[in-house]
């Protein structure tokens, strides 16, 4: 529990760091916060053009605008708090090594801000889905645990690559590799139906247990097809985000006594 009470105790320096992180994103950007709606938007407008020339139309009879939208969100605040988290510490060594906090408000920040982006970034799918003629039902209401979930999963990633970023140095390379496999290996810009386990083997085995398979299709049931998530996939994704953030939470504990040193 002393977790919580020392983030209690100086929830102000997080919401401090919260809002710096947010705008540290945008300083000395003509369009500032817009570039939250402009990134994943021009994304989905490239994979829309190009995409479908290709490989063949991602998502036959379905509105693969919207089903693009609804994936490349979701992905865009998992990737760039992951991507951003990672360097986190070593970008604050600075005040690490001369100021006591609790260090992982760091991380803990870069995902909360990441949120922030994220919940910005959703009114895009709102004004296309209205603007489309999909429209938008209670289910959306989903949308909020199916983040807490997403949430959970990134944080403790971040936290243990954040800690062992400190004394990898080719850590944020290894990661950033590792995230645009990810991204292939995830339903966002093609439909899991257009594969079968008889023609693509075991990569058909790991797109389906991909944590973020799960995730990213919920905000598609939420959003798109006007139904809830499967929530006992949910639930098991769920389960596993809380033993990656307590695992990853006992690495950053056992790692941190020596950022000091290293930084």
């Amino acid at each position: 529990m002393s977790i919580f009470k020392n983030l209690y105790n100086y929830r102000e320096l997080l919401k401090t760091n919260v809002k710096k992180d947010i705008r540290g994103r945008y300083k000395g950007s003509f369009l500032g916060i817009l570039w939250s709606f402009l990134n994943p938007l021009l994304q989905v407008v490239v994979y829309w053009i190009v995409f479908p020339y290709l490989f063949g139309r991602g998502v036959t009879g379905e509105n693969y605008l919207i089903y693009l939208i609804t994936g490349i969100i979701p992905w865009t605040f998992f990737m760039t708090s992951v991507n951003m988290g990672t360097s986190s510490i070593k970008a604050n060594g600075g005040i690490i090594k001369k100021v006591y906090f609790p260090r992982e408000i760091i991380p803990l920040s870069q995902v909360l801000s990441g949120i922030v982006n994220f919940l910005i970034s959703c009114l895009i799918i709102i004004i296309f889905c209205i603007g489309t003629g999909t429209g938008l039902s209670y289910h959306v209401i989903a949308v909020f645990p199916i983040l807490i979930v997403q949430s959970l999963l990134t944080l403790g990633i971040v936290l243990i690559l954040s800690a062992i970023d400190v004394y990898v140095q080719d850590i944020e390379n290894i990661v950033a590799f590792i995230l645009n496999m990810l991204m292939y290996g995830t339903p966002i810009i093609y439909h899991l139906s257009q594969f079968s386990a008889s023609s693509a083997g075991i990569l058909y085995t790991l797109i389906t247990i991909n944590p973020l398979t799960t995730i990213i299709g919920s905000y598609r049931n939420a959003f798109m097809y006007h139904q809830w998530p499967d929530f006992a996939a949910l639930g098991l994704v769920f389960v596993f985000s809380l033993v990656v953030v307590i695992v990853g939470y006992m690495i950053f504990k056992k790692l941190e006594k020596g950022f000091a040193e290293e930084l």
